[in-house]
């Protein structure tokens, strides 16, 4: 089992990437705590990752009882506005989502990574999307919001690699098996006028492999970067898009 006995924490359990990501890091042996803003059957914790103290708490109470965490993947689900022109957008729908995504993301990777220096080990994981590098209208600040992602992630990489720490990024094309990405896709189809059918495959063959990435398929790009047969890798993006993106 590529993750046995690994304590990982993954906040926004109760989202459809969180839960494949769980079920995936828990065949391959880790001891998985699965967070949510609400109570929910899936979840072994009610934590808000946008507040730093509830983190904090939570991950205190994670080393009580392990006494160390090995991996951390924040992939809760943020209130952001899509469907709207820029020119119509209000400034608080725009920045709400940046704030909100950038401020989560810091908040739980610090906590993780106080824990994981002292021990000299550990990795940090984030989850983003294509429109960071590609032009997608009505989109909002998504893009903008996965940008700064990204750029934390190889901040903390940089900061933390001397200590032993890594951290990288899958970036997805979306999963339209995922009920978020689903409903963002419906949104899209509409304002272009399309039929769903028609939006999904003008989707597919913008990719080389004529088809967007599952959830069981970031799940496992998930399993191989907080393994350590990816020991080498940090401050890293893995294009995840099925070839929408080329880098």
């Amino acid at each position: 089992m590529m993750l046995k006995e690994k304590v990982a924490v993954i906040y926004g359990a109760d989202g459809a990437v969180g839960a494949a990501v769980a079920r995936a890091f828990t065949i391959e042996g880790a001891l998985v705590q699965l967070t949510g803003r609400r109570p929910d059957e899936t979840t072994t914790a009610t934590v808000d990752a946008l507040d730093e103290r509830a983190v904090d708490r939570h991950m205190a109470m994670v080393l009580d009882r392990f006494g160390r965490v090995d991996i951390s993947f924040n992939l809760i689900g943020i209130d952001h506005v899509q469907g709207v022109p820029l020119l119509d957008m209000p400034v608080d729908d725009f920045a709400r989502g940046i704030n909100q995504r950038a401020r989560s993301h810091f908040i739980t990777a610090r906590a993780a990574a106080r824990a994981m220096v002292s021990r000299g080990s550990g990795v940090i994981l984030a989850l983003t999307a294509a429109p960071d590098r590609t032009a997608i209208g009505q989109a909002g600040s998504f893009g903008i919001q996965c940008a700064a992602v990204e750029s934390l992630i190889r901040t903390l990489a940089v900061e933390l690699g001397p200590r032993g720490v890594r951290a990288a990024c899958i970036r997805s094309a979306g999963s339209p098996d995922a009920a978020g990405v689903d409903e963002v896709f419906n949104l899209h189809a509409g304002n272009e006028g399309v039929s769903r059918t028609d939006y999904d495959r003008a989707k597919a063959r913008g990719t080389l492999l004529g088809r967007m990435p599952l959830l069981a398929e970031i799940a496992q790009i998930a399993v191989f970067l907080a393994s350590d047969r990816a020991s080498a890798l940090t401050a890293t993006i893995v294009n995840a898009t099925c070839g929408e993106l080329l880098d």
